[in-house]
């Protein structure tokens, strides 16, 4: 099967990748000329485990195209996948200049029958707005085609994308129209065939259904922060909690764990849309709200332990950061929690030496060279000099550390622990002071810490 995919970003990449290694012939159209040479040598723009030998192996059996060039890549497939970006706009909802400028475009070069499917993830809505504008165009070229347009929203997880597209647990697509079932299931044939995955449902649920997800997810997140916000001011420890409500099958163990808040190009902005929708529509969504509020809040966890264990007096104080992706296996920094700590920690007078597995050159992106961010080349490099450790990202090579070597190099015996990694009792056997989210030092009785 030909498809074409427009956008090389994240969701476009792994998307185009994942079904030509699946034996279709994919075209990725891009703009960014630079970004497509690149890419026609195998060389990928972010990181994500297994992807750039995904890329390279079906670029070099002429499986995977890249082009700049609009008209051939509309021309290339029946599918036309839509998987460009749709950043928040002032307001807080999705910004859909380029979803409907990609519209336009397909509107603009289509000689014959095509079907649009809406990968970006986008406000129930859009796909009617999407057809009007590729209706639109063939209007003003004075030209009558058959076109039809769906909903397959992506359900990709930084970090482990390639293992998601291959084997998640659902493939939704939101049409009414047979013969786009008939194209979408040969199209997601490959990945079909041990489970049937493939829900069809009308399109405005399919819109729906993504932004639900991850608002769902969310929530849970949040609702674990603030049961640990609780914890710590009720003394109370809440990994033991967690243990206790997880083991409840209605509610499970997943996305659970308390931290420093969510990040990413996701959970933030889909959030927001959906409340942004609702608001609209005029429907007050006070828990859309509220998931947004605790996690805004819980991002300012890290900096205020800190100053909890230094007494508010952070001028002049060196800080290791271990982490500064938003989670393991990327180098995503999208509304990281480790931005939010670095850039308070600078407001206070403070200086920052980081390390992050992946996320180097991104952190110099952001950034650029400033005289109180030092970036070293490994987590022990990040301890010189400190007077305090901060994790802020859970990587595996952060879960085990000798702590006696810990409290010798620190000038300070301080651990923030924004992923709560290790155990108190363990810490503090060390010597160490051990600040984690709803448990160790963090605990406050009658206002004193709880030992």
């Amino acid at each position: 099967m030909r498809i074409t995919i427009f956008g090389t970003g994240y969701v476009g990449l792994v998307t185009g990748a994942c079904l030509a290694d699946a034996g279709h012939e994919v075209m990725c159209m891009d703009i960014d000329e630079q970004k497509v040479a690149r890419l026609k040598q195998g060389e990928i723009p972010i990181y994500e485990p297994g992807l750039e030998t995904l890329v390279t192996e079906n670029v070099g059996q002429q499986r995977l195209l890249f082009t700049t060039d609009a008209a051939e890549a509309v021309a290339f497939g029946t599918l036309q996948f839509i998987a460009v970006g749709t950043p928040p706009d002032e307001d807080g909802s999705a910004d859909l200049q380029y979803v409907l400028a990609v519209a336009k475009t397909i509107g603009q070069h289509m000689e014959e029958y095509k079907v649009v499917v809406d990968k970006s993830t986008v406000p129930v809505g859009t796909a009617d707005r999407v057809h009007e504008a590729i209706a639109g165009t063939l209007g003003e070229r004075g030209v009558s085609l058959e076109f039809d347009v769906c909903s397959n929203p992506e359900f990709l997880k930084e970090g482990a994308a390639i293992e998601d597209f291959t084997h998640g647990a659902r493939i939704v697509v939101g049409t009414d129209s047979e013969r786009v079932k008939r194209l979408m299931r040969e199209c997601y044939a490959p990945y079909n065939r041990r489970v049937e995955k493939l829900m069809f449902m009308d399109v405005r649920s399919a819109e729906l259904t993504k932004y639900a997800a991850n608002a769902m997810l969310a929530t849970k997140i949040s609702f674990m922060n603030e049961i640990a916000n609780l914890a710590e001011r009720l003394g109370a420890d809440i990994e033991q909690v967690r243990r206790g409500i997880g083991s409840d099958p209605r509610i499970g163990y997943h996305f659970i764990y308390p931290g420093c808040g969510y990040g990413g190009s996701c959970f933030p902005k889909d959030v927001q849309a959906l409340a942004r929708t609702a608001s609209q529509i005029g429907y007050d969504p006070q828990l859309l709200n509220a998931v947004e509020a605790v996690n805004d809040r819980q991002k300012s966890t890290l900096f205020e332990k800190l100053g909890q264990a230094f007494d508010g007096q952070l001028d002049g104080k060196t800080v290791a950061v271990w982490g500064l992706a938003f989670k393991p296996n990327t180098d995503d920094m999208r509304e990281a929690p480790s931005r939010h700590l670095m850039e308070a920690l600078w407001a206070a007078g403070a200086r920052v030496r980081a390390y992050d597995p992946e996320a180097m050159e991104e952190c110099r992106r952001i950034y650029g060279e400033r005289d109180d961010l030092t970036l070293v080349g490994g987590r022990d490099e990040a301890l010189q000099g400190a007077d305090a450790l901060v994790i802020c990202t859970e990587w595996k090579s952060f879960r085990t550390v000798d702590f006696a070597h810990l409290h010798r190099t620190l000038r300070t015996p301080v651990i923030v622990d924004g992923r709560n990694l290790f155990e108190p009792d363990q810490v503090r056997a060390a010597g160490l002071l051990y600040f984690a989210v709803g448990r160790g030092d963090s605990l406050r009785i009658s206002g004193r810490p709880a030992h």
